[in-house]
């Protein structure tokens, strides 16, 4: 197993007190801002000193480099080789992640994101190879009969005076 060094998350200030402002980083560059400033109360900024050696990064947990596949072009670059990972790219489809799979399975490679294809959340094959909640049937919703705005609870209407 590569032990890696622990780090802070890095995110904007402001971050628990406000719903708007979402977990992410943005350096800070105004005049007055304390995160710049270095205010330990803020926060930590990223650094260089962060950084883990050049011979474990990009490496998964495990002690093996990771290759990121975007194709099977990627998957049959990769013949001979032993001493990596692979993972999927977001982007491939269910189709050719088990079409990829089956031929990395073949050459004795391991996928490390290839868990949860054809199953859903809870580790059971769904019908249909469907996973999650598009398997899942639509719930009514029970709404309460809408008032009429600008009248109070108990008011009727009353129609308007003619002219």
């Amino acid at each position: 197993m590569i032990s890696k060094k622990k780090k802070p998350a890095f995110n904007v200030p402001n971050l628990g007190f406000f719903k708007s402002v979402k977990a992410r980083w943005r350096k800070p560059r105004g005049t007055a801002n304390k995160k710049r400033m270095k205010y330990q109360f803020m926060g930590a900024l990223p650094k260089i000193g962060y950084r883990n050696a050049v011979s474990i990064r990009g490496m998964h947990p495990c002690g093996k480099r990771e290759v990121l596949l975007g194709n099977m072009g990627d998957l049959e670059a990769l013949k001979g080789s032993k001493d990596i990972v692979l993972r999927f790219a977001s982007g491939i489809g269910a189709r050719k992640r088990k079409l990829i799979s089956e031929k990395a399975k073949a050459m004795g490679l391991r996928i490390v994101n290839s868990k949860g294809q054809g199953e859903n959340r809870f580790g059971a094959k769904s019908p249909g190879g469907k996973t999650g909640a598009a398997n899942a049937p639509a719930q009514k919703t029970v709404s309460s009969p809408q008032k009429p705005k600008g009248q109070a609870q108990g008011a009727a209407m009353k129609p308007a005076p003619a002219k």
